[in-house]
């Protein structure tokens, strides 16, 4: 859940955050998104996928509109980027995270983080779609080796028409795509807004969406029973993933070049894999870790190939010049 639209332009102009402060940004992104895995599969020991989604939804949006008031210099949101906010909260927050939860309770943790590092691979293939890229045999290359990690990975389990896992890493792939579309079409506003202001306007759309889901769920639920367990995770999931890993994503994005920060992409994977041993008791498999291998060397070959591609047109626009 780490490849982001480019942060705004708000940032510029400040002086740049010493070495040592970003790498301890980057550490912090990682660790809590990688954890926020683990944490999700014991927090939906004692709640229910839909209870779990709905209730961080509503969360994580009072929270960052405490943080958006509270801010002296908050952007307000323009009414011709109303229905723009619309479909960047369907996408970005209410469909990629509510798959996210739903799909972790029907998957491993190692599953679940290998199909998200599949993003930038889906994100890629909605600007080919939509010609805002090209595609290159290289790009092309590197979008088919992802493909087959996430082939491999379906039949961790034999059959993968008859895996277990199956139906939670669609869901999960799901929610992937949607922040893939999220992220393409959010390029649309992301120069007009900062960090907070984005995030609240999608989290309080997607609040919205699912506010009678929560009013249900929370009127069937027995709150006695969820345990300190269950709230803790509830907590964790909402200030530590949903609010501050990505106000610090954003943040670092603003300092540091994006092909440094998405070093978050490759490490996931492998750090999430580390943690669910001791603390789920997952065992990954040669299948799970050649997968993981496939999908993060497909996801390294399409970056790198768009990279050097940005590079060529840039030389070419200052000769230009």
């Amino acid at each position: 859940m780490s490849t982001a639209p480019s942060a705004s332009s708000a940032g510029a102009g400040k002086s740049r955050p010493s070495t040592f402060l970003l790498a301890l940004g980057l550490l912090g992104v990682l660790l809590a998104w990688s954890i926020n895995y683990v944490v999700g599969k014991i927090t939906l020991r004692h709640l229910g996928p839909v209870t779990l989604a709905s209730f961080r939804f509503q969360l994580s949006a009072a929270l960052l509109l405490v943080l958006y008031f509270s801010g002296r210099e908050r952007i307000r949101l323009q009414a011709r980027d109303l229905w723009t906010f619309a479909y960047l909260g369907f996408f970005g927050y209410a469909v990629n995270q509510g798959s996210f939860v739903i799909g972790l309770s029907r998957t491993t943790s190692a599953h679940s983080a290998i199909i998200v590092a599949l993003g930038p691979i889906l994100i890629l293939t909605m600007a080919v779609l939509m010609r805002l890229e090209t595609l290159t045999p290289w790009k092309l290359f590197g979008m088919l080796i992802s493909f087959s990690g996430v082939l491999v990975l379906e039949t961790d389990s034999g059959s993968p028409l008859h895996s277990p896992l199956l139906l939670g890493d669609l869901i999960t792939l799901a929610g992937t795509l949607a922040y893939s579309i999220y992220t393409v079409l959010a390029k649309r506003v992301t120069g007009r807004y900062d960090t907070i202001s984005m995030n609240t306007f999608n989290a309080c759309v997607a609040a919205i969406l699912w506010l009678p889901v929560a009013l249900r769920q929370g009127s069937r639920l027995d709150w006695a029973a969820v345990g300190w367990a269950g709230w803790a995770g509830l907590a964790y999931m909402v200030t530590c993933s949903a609010v501050g890993g990505y106000l610090l994503f954003y943040w670092l994005l603003q300092h540091m070049d994006a092909s440094r920060v998405v070093v978050v992409n490759y490490l996931q994977p492998i750090v999430v894999v580390l943690l669910s041993i001791p603390l789920l008791a997952e065992r990954p498999t040669g299948r799970l870790i050649v997968s993981g291998a496939l999908v993060l060397l497909g996801v390294y070959l399409t970056e790198h190939a768009s990279a050097r591609e940005r590079a060529q047109k840039a030389r070419a626009a200052d000769e230009a010049a």
